[in-house]
């Protein structure tokens, strides 16, 4: 029998735009990654997105959705987003900007705006997993939905990892 998940702002948006998604609860494991929840969903972790919370050289916070399998090229993503740096925020800065607990980090309906930069190549699969709002759940959906409701900046950042 399939757990029920109780609504998370990111929910409450997605439903609020009428956007199509899946929820996909597992049992969460401390430092496990999108790793983890990929093998417990069964998918591919390269269409499992994670949600990273960074900031520039002012301390301004950004979002990069990148896929679970691959890490962030800081670099690149700076020359592309036009700052001079970027780098991740400590997990507590990163909760203040979001709302959300490390880990169970959403896109949707974060406490502050922030800019969302995608990795182009996540565009281009056919659905995607990503964080629900809490830990140990995500919901899945057409990538598309990053551009749409996001605004999402596609660029090319990504490292194997």
């Amino acid at each position: 029998m399939a757990r029920h998940v109780s609504e998370t702002p990111a929910t409450q948006l997605l439903r609020k735009h009428r956007v199509a998604f899946g929820e996909h609860p597992y049992d969460y494991v401390e430092h496990g990654g999108t790793g983890e929840s990929a093998r417990q969903l069964g998918v591919d972790e390269h269409a499992v997105v994670k949600t990273l919370v960074m900031q520039d050289e002012a301390g301004k916070p950004l979002i990069v959705l990148m896929h679970g399998d691959r890490k962030v090229s800081t670099k690149n993503l700076a020359r592309q987003a036009g700052r001079k740096s970027i780098e991740p925020c400590a997990p507590d800065v990163a909760q203040r900007h979001s709302g959300y607990l490390v880990g169970g980090t959403s896109p949707f309906a974060t406490r502050k705006a922030m800019p969302v930069y995608v990795e182009a190549t996540v565009l281009e699969l056919p659905k995607i997993w990503i964080n629900g709002g809490r830990r140990g759940f995500l919901v899945s959906l057409e990538p598309r939905v990053l551009v749409d409701l996001l605004r999402a900046q596609p660029v090319n950042c990504a490292l194997a990892d």
